[in-house]
């Protein structure tokens, strides 16, 4: 990987749109956002693209029948759940620890008093006033094999994290060299078309990701009114309040880039920008 640190711009793919000889690219709406799937070589994107949105119906919450919709619906009991899920929900304990509690999937409640309630394209509705502050992930989530329960009035969205996770994923399905775009979440695997990495455009510079992921989170994108926005921090139960607008990040796999580039932003420049010495592999603070 060849990169400098928090160069002056944001995250995003620069391959030319499947300009380059040899290289298989499908591009797709998933996840909240715009999706892109690469291979050097051949390969069955369409299976991987298939795969992809049977992962966004199981996971969303904005569908009452969708896997996450029922635990939540069922908080306080136990739910069968599928192996997928269950990674995820692990991963999310992980992600808590790794964050001293700022990455924290239990914020829906939170959410849902701002005025997220539905998917964005549809527009938010009023915000209740209502400050919901979770208790910690440990303390509301129980996953053991096959199965999950949630405390009794809690409830769970999985948003970026599970962009990161899919990303790590993808590529794994799609075959040696490939990279997997998710509105920002990417992971790239194997020496990319031209055998020196996949060109990532991060900032005003071109890195060349081997074996690597990346991972945006700003405040920026869904935003619906003064101080209203989708990333909720779990300290306060409210739309953060950060100097920072947007954090990209360089990390060994897309799940560790978005659980670095989402506790950045939470922590505010300075403290981010240190924290982002010590852990990530390159990054950009707005």
């Amino acid at each position: 990987m060849q990169a400098e640190k928090r160069p002056n711009g944001p995250l995003g793919a620069r391959l030319g749109w499947a300009a380059m000889a040899g290289l298989e690219a499908l591009r797709f709406d998933a996840l909240g956002g715009q999706c892109e799937l690469y291979s050097a070589g051949p390969a069955d994107l369409p299976t991987v693209r298939a795969w992809i949105a049977s992962m966004h119906d199981r996971l969303t919450r904005f569908e009452p029948d969708s896997e996450v919709s029922r635990l939540n619906a069922v908080a306080g009991r136990w739910m069968d759940v599928g192996p997928e899920l269950e990674a995820l929900l692990r991963v999310s304990l992980e992600a808590y620890a790794a964050s001293a509690g700022l990455v924290h999937i239990g914020v829906l409640p939170a959410l849902l008093a701002a005025g997220y309630t539905r998917d964005f394209a549809s527009g938010p509705t009023a915000p209740s006033g209502e400050i919901v502050i979770a208790p910690p992930l440990p303390d509301m989530l129980e996953v053991a094999t096959g199965r999950a329960r949630l405390r009794a009035g809690t409830a769970i969205d999985l948003g970026g994290i599970a962009k990161g996770w899919l990303a790590d994923r993808a590529v794994e399905r799609i075959g040696p060299n490939a990279l997997a775009n998710f509105a920002g979440d990417l992971r790239a695997r194997g020496a990319g078309p031209e055998g020196d990495g996949w060109p990532i455009g991060f900032g005003t510079a071109t890195v060349l990701l081997r074996e690597l992921g990346a991972a945006t989170s700003g405040t920026g994108g869904r935003r619906w009114g003064d101080g209203l926005h989708h990333l909720i921090d779990p300290r306060t139960g409210l739309p953060a309040k950060t100097d920072l607008t947007e954090v990209s990040v360089l990390a060994q796999t897309g799940t560790e880039a978005e659980v670095l580039a989402k506790t950045a932003l939470l922590l505010g420049r300075d403290a981010g920008a240190r924290l982002l010495d010590e852990r990530s592999l390159g990054s950009y603070l707005r």
